[in-house]
């Protein structure tokens, strides 16, 4: 029709580009920050992993027969270890920048030892402390040679050739949302001071930043310092104005500032030392039990250490990398079992969820974290100041810490055809499963207080009952097993899979970028051939 105006030009609609490295970070894995953001970076992370380091001895420490001066000092060897093993990971291991510290997969086995029968009759309690602590030592050692041997053998490297973008997404995405338990549960024990960190988190992290005009990110880079520091000094104030005088005993160890007792019960200065203990001992089936725990962490620390790539804008971890990271993990189980911590040790996912967070995936932030560890483990009073910050904060900043590892994992599907039924079918058993069965044993043992493999020998129920409570490990196994299992050799299923997007990756060398982020320093690749 003449004078009529064109039809709108319509916008080509494109799909999002694939990128195996996650675009806007401010600094990867080789381009540290400015030193004093670095330090100030660095003690983030450190502030972040002390709500396992403190959770796991306050829930053990009791059941143990230990008072206030043995929790401060597992949580002071706990913190020594940790940052020793984040040395060793980010120097020798897979390099990424990821914070090794202690795990909840390792709590059953540990009351199981607690609970055994030759324990019972100690009547003093320091006595059957350091019995029990020894035996936990004793497991942990003999542990540790599972992860030892699959990960410097290079087992775990042929394991993992399997792992696609499809199976790693129930992996890591329950490696991270698995872990919902200790989110808004815990910051429900004291949602007035819970409640606020979340809020003040979020708006710091996500609002701030873009309402303040400029380069400096600092309000998103330093939420947790912020947050936590206006929290905190706010449930202080709640606690010395006489909030929590009149409240059951249950509101006071949760909600006070005061009333974790690892000030007190902490020395001026100790360094931990191996068997501090004393001689450990050892028990086949708890040690059969503890090598279980293992293998759970080891996978779980797998889903953990690829999100950790992601978040610090790596390549995807050749199987050779992630193979020798699982060794220098076994190797950090065995310091823990040496010097005595009570408790395993594993990639710590608050801390991979807080380099999304800052967009700073930097080597030395996380380096500098570990010299935070140590110094403040060994200056116990200093460190047990920090250590007493409530646990509902802490659980605060686990509800997003956790949310973003879980993120990592969704980010792999575009690698994967979600318009496959074989894709869809795969996904959605694994992630179902991965939850559903997981919480049918959890609730089981919480109802019955043990779980529904209840025989004579607590060593063989932990063996079947610990990798069945574990979202990350169920789900994660399943994918794995789906996808191979279901699996045509035409190119067709290859490319719904994703697979065709990490063959660069299968070996060190098919990428020049995996030299660049994953080479060991002082030329010690000669020294690992799987490499």
């Amino acid at each position: 029709m003449a004078g009529a105006a064109p039809p709108p030009k319509q916008e080509e609609l494109q799909p999002h580009p694939v990128k195996d490295q996650l675009p806007n970070v401010s600094y990867c894995i080789t381009s540290p920050p400015p030193w004093p953001e670095a330090i100030l970076l660095g003690f983030q992370h450190y502030l972040v992993m002390l709500g396992t380091t403190v959770l796991i001895p306050t829930y053990l420490v009791g059941s143990m027969g230990g008072g206030k001066e043995e929790k401060a000092k597992m949580i002071q060897t706990l913190l020594f270890v940790a940052g020793i093993n984040t040395l060793f990971q980010t120097l020798f291991g897979t390099r990424l920048p990821a914070v090794i510290g202690g795990s909840y997969t390792f709590v059953p086995p540990t009351i199981s030892i607690i609970l055994a029968g030759r324990y019972s009759d100690i009547a003093d309690p320091r006595e059957k402390f350091v019995r029990i602590m020894r035996g936990t030592q004793g497991a942990m050692i003999v542990a540790s040679t599972l992860q030892i041997v699959l990960g410097f053998s290079g087992f775990w490297r042929n394991v993992v050739r399997f792992l696609t973008p499809l199976s790693a997404v129930p992996l890591v995405a329950l490696s991270g949302f698995g872990l919902y338990e200790f989110g808004f549960p815990v910051l429900a024990d004291c949602v007035e001071i819970g409640l606020p960190e979340l809020i003040i988190l979020v708006v710091f992290s996500q609002y701030i930043p873009h309402l303040v005009k400029g380069e400096k990110l600092i309000f998103n880079r330093l939420a947790v310092i912020f947050s936590v520091a206006i929290v905190w000094i706010y449930a202080h104030l709640l606690t010395v104005g006489g909030a929590y005088k009149n409240v059951a005993p249950k509101t006071k160890d949760t909600c006070r500032t005061d009333h974790a007792g690892i000030i007190s019960g902490a020395p001026w200065i100790s360094i931990p030392y191996p068997f501090q203990w004393g001689a450990p001992t050892f028990d086949a089936g708890e040690a059969f039990a503890m090598m279980t725990a293992s293998f759970v962490a080891l996978v779980e620390s797998t889903g953990t250490f690829i999100a950790v790539s992601r978040y610090a804008s790596a390549t995807p971890l050749p199987p050779s990398v992630l193979s020798r990271g699982v060794g220098w993990q076994g190797v950090g189980i065995l310091l823990c079992g040496i010097l005595g911590t009570g408790n395993g040790a594993s990639v710590s996912v608050e801390n991979a969820g807080l380099l999304a967070l800052t967009r700073v995936g930097s080597r030395r932030v996380v380096q500098i974290s570990a010299g935070f560890m140590i110094f403040f483990s060994i200056l116990g009073k200093f460190g047990a100041v920090f250590a007493s910050i409530p646990a509902p904060i802490v659980a605060a900043l686990h509800c997003l810490l956790f949310a973003y590892v879980g993120s990592a994992g969704l980010s792999f599907l575009q690698f994967c055809n979600l318009n496959s039924f074989r894709t869809l079918f795969i996904l959605g058993f694994s992630i179902f499963i991965g939850f559903s069965i997981p919480q049918y044993f959890n609730e089981y043992t919480a109802i019955k207080t043990y779980g529904p493999v209840h025989t004579r020998a607590r060593w063989f129920n932990d063996m079947v009952n610990v990798p069945f409570s574990s979202e990350a490990f169920v789900g994660g196994i399943v994918a794995l097993f789906l996808d191979t299992m279901l699996y045509n050799k035409d190119n067709q299923t290859r490319k719904d899979r994703g697979m065709h997007w990490w063959d660069r990756f299968s070996s060190f060398k098919k990428d020049t970028r995996s030299e660049e982020f994953y080479s060991l320093p002082f030329n010690l690749n000669k020294f690992f051939p799987s490499v």
